[in-house]
């Protein structure tokens, strides 16, 4: 497998439990694993991968005291020779194990998400994993507590651990089992982990057989194909084999093992049973052969069960049988994935994350079908909001011209974190079509970095949310790291653009609405020459109304000339600098409220009053009440407030005044208001 240039280094961490897991091989309390980070060697090309080296101490085949030494040799000769050599590392599953997941992250680092491995329905989030609930040994009291959280949680299938307890025992809570649950309604494996001895395996069995269990993995300890073998031929119920697998490397040699003990089915672990690469050589055999299989993790971090996870989805993308994939919540302190079990599923991502791909597949489709619009809502900045339905061919053209002015590149990675019933994140979309970007998407939220491991070349963000991040040092560092970051749905405060200026990538400013298709024009905030006036994207044109009002003229996105309500002064290059609305909206954190709106419904209040903005480093404005009275009143008026008015309306701020500002003809003086907003904050 060859690479782009890298460079890679060794990790070492020491995971602790939860709670104890018991085998019968002994009780884990803690385990050591080695992650693998792959960075590049070349300063202009930015990727990151991720693989974890997780041996089993009693069971890997490739790990003994050396481990370490012999790892970092081999991740220093693969980092040497610039390729890593499957074939050549297949005795050391682990290690190969820990090195091809690095390397497929860091090729979905390539594509934008380093900790997507294996692109599927599954990480796309239309298709979960069904998985079995594990029971760990313990005693009878603690395994049946175990059993019951299980079933409550939705699990229809669900994997014993047995040969820690006397076998009586563990026959007792098996029988309890299906007394109350049918096997239609639950299936039962067990795992015995070679807990049994060759003379008292079948007798055994056949006690088992009575509970209708679905199959039993590894009865008897691995090494004894023979006895293995003619366990296989009188068993009643299916043999999966698991550590029988450990240690065989050798395509031919596997293909021996199975002709030789022909079980009913065999369990596939990558880091133990040869890596990717070598699960699949077993996975083909078995197939050939007639064999069933399931994958199961073995006690990885979340690191290498998302790895697992993904490849299982790829393989196999209409596999129902229940895997064994339900172990990553295991660890104190885990690695954090967008794994989430629900109920018996595993999924990549939450539910909102799923919702979210849901609706830019729904966007995707839309926009491949033969309408010629697209549905959209308005912000609201002229009054209610409102459904529209934009053109095609004109956000193609604004994505085109966003795209030229940007000089966006194929390829180029694109963070997607508004609302799809906006235009702004519509626009996102149909800029990746236009460039080949490749979409990061992230529900909506004040803080969209916060889920990020590395940084987007290209990102949209409202001023609150770019306020948000830089107060967060992960999310900040990935912020100053974006190439390319725009910034709309509001004015941006003097405070938070000043922090934007010494940003290495571009920061830009954008103008525009839903009915100009997003912005017609950008104001860069960085770099040797910052500009305080914004210039039109190409075909734009702009011009002052008789109320010295913006008026756009941009026939490639929209029909008519736009005259709009920001007050503004036209430059003699043709570029324009806001003075400020002439209308009565506050821009709230991209949420646009109407004045008058809020007013009516602060009718009782009890004291004359005003409604105005104040500008805000984090949400660019917020609604601030004046009000009239001879003491401080603003308790008991912002109780007030928030019986009336919906949160994101409730006044921050309340300004006693000595009068409200109004025209000669008795109305409130918006403009007034808004300056002695600003003058007393």
């Amino acid at each position: 497998m060859k690479f782009l240039p890298f460079l890679l280094r060794v990790v070492p961490r020491t995971l602790q439990f939860k709670q104890p897991a018991g085998t019968s091989r002994g009780v884990y309390r803690e385990r050591k694993v080695w992650y693998i980070v792959i960075t590049s060697a070349d300063p202009q090309v930015r990727f990151t991968g991720l693989g974890e080296c997780s041996p089993l101490h009693d069971l890997s085949c490739d790990y003994d005291s050396q481990y370490e030494q012999r790892l970092l040799q081999i991740c220093a000769e693969v980092q040497e020779k610039q390729e890593l050599d499957s074939e050549k590392w297949r005795s050391y599953p682990s290690v190969l194990f820990g090195l091809q997941t690095a390397f497929r992250s860091a090729a979905g680092s390539l594509q934008g998400d380093y900790l997507r491995l294996y692109p599927s329905a599954f990480t796309r989030g239309e298709r979960g994993i069904t998985i079995n609930g594990l029971v760990w040994m313990g005693n009878f009291d603690e395994m049946c507590s175990r059993m019951e959280e299980k079933l409550e949680k939705g699990f229809r299938c669900v994997k014993l651990k047995i040969g820690a307890l006397d076998f009586e025992s563990e026959m007792q809570l098996i029988q309890s089992l299906r007394q109350r649950f049918s096997a239609e309604s639950v299936e039962l494996r067990v795992d015995a982990n070679g807990a049994f001895t060759p003379a008292e395996a079948l007798g055994k069995l056949e006690r088992l057989a009575c509970y209708d269990i679905h199959s039993i993995e590894q009865p008897i300890r691995q090494g004894q194909w023979e006895e293995m073998a003619r366990l296989c031929r009188q068993t009643p119920l299916p043999i999966a084999l698991d550590e029988e697998l450990i240690g065989v490397n050798d395509a031919d040699e596997k293909a021996k093992l199975l002709d030789t003990i022909q079980p009913q089915y065999i369990i596939l672990k990558p880091s133990l049973h040869g890596a990717f690469t070598g699960a699949a050589e077993w996975m083909n055999l078995a197939r050939e052969r007639g064999i069933g299989y399931w994958v199961t993790s073995a006690l990885e971090s979340n690191v290498g069960l998302n790895a697992i996870a993904q490849w299982c989805a790829a393989i196999d993308p209409t596999a129902t049988m229940p895997q064994g994939l339900g172990t990553g919540q295991l660890f104190v302190k885990n690695y954090p994935t967008p794994l989430e079990i629900e109920g018996e599923t595993l999924w990549y991502g939450d539910a909102k994350d799923r919702a979210f791909k849901n609706e830019i597949a729904d966007f995707t489709q839309r926009w491949l079908n033969d309408e010629p619009t697209m549905p959209v809502h308005t912000s609201g900045s002229t009054g209610e909001p409102k459904l529209m339905h934009a053109e095609k061919v004109k956000m193609w053209n604004s994505a085109c011209a966003t795209i030229q002015a940007l000089g966006l590149q194929n390829g180029n990675t694109a963070l997607l974190c508004m609302p799809l019933r906006f235009i702004a994140a519509q626009m996102m979309l149909v800029r990746a079509f236009a460039a080949q970007l490749q979409i990061i998407a992230v529900p909506p939220t004040s803080r969209p970095y916060r889920r990020l491991h590395e940084a987007p070349d290209f990102a949209a963000l409202t001023p609150m949310q770019v306020y948000e991040s830089l107060q967060h040092p992960h999310d900040c560092s990935l912020l100053r790291r974006t190439l390319c970051l725009i910034i709309g749905g509001g004015a941006l405060n003097p405070e938070l653009e000043a922090r934007l200026r010494t940003f290495p990538g571009e920061v830009w400013s954008t103008y525009g609405m839903t009915e100009t298709l997003s912005h017609i024009a950008l104001r860069r905030v960085n770099g040797a020459e910052p500009q305080d006036a914004y210039h039109p994207l190409p075909g734009v044109t702009v011009s002052l109304s008789a109320e010295g009002t913006l008026v756009i003229d941009a026939p490639e996105v929209c029909d008519e000339r736009l005259e709009t309500n920001d007050l503004a002064e036209i430059q003699p290059d043709g570029s324009f600098k806001l003075l400020g609305r002439r209308d009565n909206v506050i821009c709230s954190g991209g949420i646009k409220l109407r004045i008058e709106q809020i007013e009516a419904q602060l009718a009782g209040i009890g004291v004359p009053y005003q409604i105005t903005a104040s500008p805000d480093e984090r949400l660019g404005e917020t609604v601030t009440l004046l009000y009239v009275a001879s003491t401080d009143r603003s308790e008991e008026l912002e109780a007030y407030c928030r019986l009336q008015l919906d949160a994101y309306e409730v006044p921050r701020r309340y300004l006693r005044v000595d009068a409200l500002p109004l025209t000669e003809t008795g109305k409130p003086a918006r403009a007034a208001a808004r300056q002695l907003a600003v003058e007393t904050n």
